[in-house]
């Protein structure tokens, strides 16, 4: 299990396959001005622009001004598909974010580039699991093996729920897919809290002891601001009764 977390220098600059059959991963954030070259080879590949805007140039065709959100939280994003055996060159119109994301195939597709125009949308759960698939390469998309969406999940929502999986090829029920998660989180500072599964009921006991009879404790100051957006207690407490 500790192998399923992987830190971001791992596969920053350079490709990194997991142990994985099919996918491979890597990110870049090349500064304004800078370009970096490469090719497909028996892979095809998605160029997902996380943030900032860059220009392509391929044996498939060429793509000018791509990209037009600063973060993954400011818009939809664009991605480019290009096929096995495609070198490229990609130029920095900004400083840029960028992601790889690709999976070994043998058959050749054409290469597309996915607006946000294209982008599917989809609102998916409910209560707080609700959470917003932004699909740009879905399964109906013209490639072989690759698909790439991303999430968006609100504050003090569940995502991937409830849980599944997708390791046992028996379709149209379920087909075993490989998975790799890049997260990121709008405002990374902070420690990690007690958060309760949708639908699941969290109790925990806790005992204190030390230099006084006081429960007084100090809030991260990173995380003032977020009181002043607690509106109205959740109604579903107290969830017991004298």
């Amino acid at each position: 299990m500790r192998d399923l977390l992987v830190r971001p220098d791992k596969f920053h600059n350079r490709t990194e396959d997991f142990g994985y059959e099919f996918l491979s991963f890597e990110t870049r954030k090349p500064e304004t001005n800078q370009s970096f070259q490469g090719d497909t080879k028996g892979r095809e590949l998605a160029i997902v622009v996380l943030g900032g805007t860059c220009s392509v140039t391929s044996s498939r065709g060429d793509w000018y001004g791509i990209g037009q959100r600063e973060t993954v939280f400011d818009g939809l994003p664009y991605t480019l598909y290009l096929p096995i055996h495609t070198s490229f060159t990609v130029s920095t119109d900004t400083a840029c974010d960028l992601a790889f994301c690709y999976a070994k195939a043998e058959e050749e597709y054409p290469a597309r580039l996915v607006t946000p125009a294209h982008v599917g949308i989809e609102i998916r759960g409910g209560g707080n699991a609700t959470r917003q698939i932004n699909s740009m390469l879905p399964p109906s998309f013209l490639a072989q093996r690759l698909m790439v969406v991303e999430v968006l999940t609100p504050g003090g929502n569940w995502s991937s729920y409830p849980p599944h999986k997708h390791d046992v090829h028996n379709p149209p029920d379920e087909v075993d897919l490989e998975e790799i998660y890049y997260y990121r989180i709008e405002r990374p500072e902070g420690y990690h809290p007690v958060v309760a599964a949708h639908g699941y009921n969290v109790y925990y006991l806790n005992a204190l002891a030390g230099s006084a009879r006081s429960m007084a404790c100090s809030d991260d100051p990173d995380y003032a601001w977020v009181k002043s957006e607690w509106k109205e207690k959740d109604r579903r407490l107290p969830m017991v009764k004298r």
